[in-house]
């Protein structure tokens, strides 16, 4: 009986030491499985079941489309500089970012606690800089100084993958959807930094819509030149301007809005060509918000500034701010032949302030390049009023405006879920 159990206790040893040797763990995970980085050359696909890594500068190159379906979160890396991580789509790439409504597609920083199907993580406020931004460009035609093309901000000079213009107004660079892109805008050089959502030459063939940026350092959203058509896009708590629009940018901006943070500049920021080329943007239904005791202007028209601004409601900015034609005189004489337009302005015109008298609408345009001496200034945009005496602006009670963005349509957002949004 003992050697018969002796037997049994030594075969079971022997058949468990044989188990452990066989056995291959079915949970590890491929800590690289879900990260993004380098330049993708053939197309990709993402799933939204899982957390995707964005790890350094990630580039969707020329002939490569990636997809991200609804309800996916990438979660960049930090670093500065050369190590910057950002996503951008470059000419010729394609981004194929359709999210909804009830499942946004979130680009934020490694640092956000949120999880797949929240819409909202639980540590982090309005923190700036954690990460880069996403940047599209194409071949769409932007004016620029001595050609065609131009190396966008936020990409090193060294780095080819940041070219950006053309002469292909129709440019197709991909979907962009219903897509909350939070707390970027780190810096890759002295007074560089990253925007949220950078557009350099994109085209009427890429479709943009229901666009939000939270929290960014630089600017919210910026376009450089191109002729893409933009609507639903909401910016929040940016560091310098809202909305940023260069180089003869030719596209339409509708029913967009601009809340200002504790440290945001301008909610509009408008320049100009800056080579021959000349074209001009539109915006309209757009709503900007103040912030209580922020010195952040409603606007600046700036260096060569063309197109038109209609239907604009402004609220809940301090006195003192104003929309300002500003740096260059071609400004004012845009403004007084047509070329930069204002129609149906209403704005809740803060205690101390007035509609006239240069108080919300301030002609401060400088003399030519040397931007030394001042220029007589237009008395008709002081008071709100075109070229000719017809008024452009009105006096309105908060919440009885006519013109502005639907706010409704942005309540699947991170500002709305905040309350940022007054939804």
């Amino acid at each position: 009986m003992f050697k018969i159990n002796l037997l049994l206790l030594a075969s079971m040893f022997l058949f468990v030491a044989c188990s452990d040797d066989d056995d291959t763990p079915a949970d590890v995970v491929d800590p690289d499985q879900y990260v993004l980085s380098g330049v993708y050359t053939s197309d990709i696909s993402l799933d939204a079941n899982n957390i995707w890594t964005i790890r350094g500068r990630v580039y969707v190159s020329s002939g490569a489309t990636m997809t991200i379906p609804a309800g996916t979160i990438l979660k960049a890396e930090g670093g500065t500089g050369t190590n910057a991580s950002f996503l951008c789509v470059a000419q010729g790439g394609r981004l194929i970012a359709n999210g909804t409504a009830s499942a946004p597609i979130i680009m934020t920083s490694v640092a956000d606690d949120i999880q797949p199907g929240q819409l909202v993580g639980s540590n982090l406020t309005l923190q700036q800089g954690l990460w880069g931004g996403l940047i599209v460009l194409g071949y769409a035609p932007i004016s620029v100084s001595g050609g065609a093309t131009a190396q966008i901000e936020g990409i090193p000079p060294s780095d080819a993958n940041g070219l950006y213009g053309g002469s292909d107004a129709a440019d197709n660079s991909g979907i962009y959807n219903y897509i909350s892109v939070r707390h970027g805008g780190t810096s890759i050089g002295e007074g560089n930094e990253i925007n949220g959502v950078t557009f350099g030459g994109v085209g009427t063939g890429t479709q943009v819509s229901n666009i939000e940026v939270v929290a960014n350092v630089d600017d919210g959203i910026e376009f450089f030149g191109g002729s893409v058509n933009a609507s639903n896009l909401l910016v929040w708590a940016q560091g310098d301007d809202g909305l940023d629009i260069d180089q003869s940018y030719s596209g339409t901006v509708s029913n967009s809005m601009v809340i200002l943070g504790s440290n945001s500049d301008h909610a509009l920021e408008i320049d100009g060509p800056e080579g021959t080329m000349e074209d001009t943007y539109t915006l309209n239904n757009i709503t900007l918000v103040g912030a209580d005791g922020v010195v952040g202007d409603y606007a600046d028209f700036r260096s060569y500034a063309m197109g038109a601004n209609n239907n604009i409601y402004a609220f809940n900015f301090p006195a003192g701010n104003d929309f300002e034609l500003d740096y260059r005189r071609e400004v004012q004489a845009h403004f007084v032949s047509g070329e930069l337009s204002f129609s149906n302005i209403q704005v809740v015109v803060p205690s101390g302030d007035s509609l006239t008298g240069g108080q919300i609408f301030n002609d401060t345009t400088r003399e030519g390049g040397s931007e030394t001496g001042t220029k007589t200034p237009n008395a008709d945009f002081n008071d709100g009023k075109n070229p000719g005496g017809s008024s452009f602006a009105s006096s309105v009670a908060a919440g009885s405006q006519t013109v502005g963005a639907d706010a409704s349509v942005f309540s699947w957002t991170l500002a709305a879920a905040r309350g940022a949004t007054g939804l």
